[in-house]
């Protein structure tokens, strides 16, 4: 039985409707948001935008502007979406964590956030993610 210590979720985790999501995502996430999922991630700011693909003269102006693009935060939302399934899975955000900032096995040695840069590769993180929930790990 899974018994998930989840942190504060960010606004957006929570069940919305998509058309709902897609509006916020169009008119570009908070800058609190990215710092929530720093936050939650336990990853420094920087390699966080990285991975995002916000450079830091970038980073600075959406910081001073108060919001992301929304490329940006799409982003944003995919790395949020894969953080809550795999604390689902493991039942605690710091093994969630330490797995999705590790190599893995069934993404090839990958490790599942840099797989997550793109749309295709986190929706093979949440494939994975899903197998191991349900006992078909490969």
């Amino acid at each position: 039985m899974k018994t998930a210590t989840l942190e504060k979720k960010t606004q957006f985790a929570k069940a919305k409707h998509p058309a709902e999501l897609i509006r916020k995502i169009q008119k570009g996430l908070r800058f609190t948001e990215l710092e929530t999922l720093q936050h939650s991630l336990d990853m420094p700011f920087e390699q966080l935008a990285a991975k995002l693909s916000i450079s830091r003269s970038t980073l600075q102006r959406r910081k001073h502007a108060g919001r992301l693009s929304p490329n940006e935060s799409d982003k944003l939302l995919r790395f949020a979406r894969l953080l809550d399934h795999a604390t689902d899975v493991f039942g605690d955000i710091e093994k969630a964590r330490a797995w999705l900032k590790h190599p893995q096995y069934g993404l090839g040695g990958a490790i599942p956030l840099d797989y997550a840069e793109t749309e295709i590769g986190a929706h093979e993180v949440d494939n994975l993610l899903g197998r191991i929930d349900y006992g078909v790990y490969s």
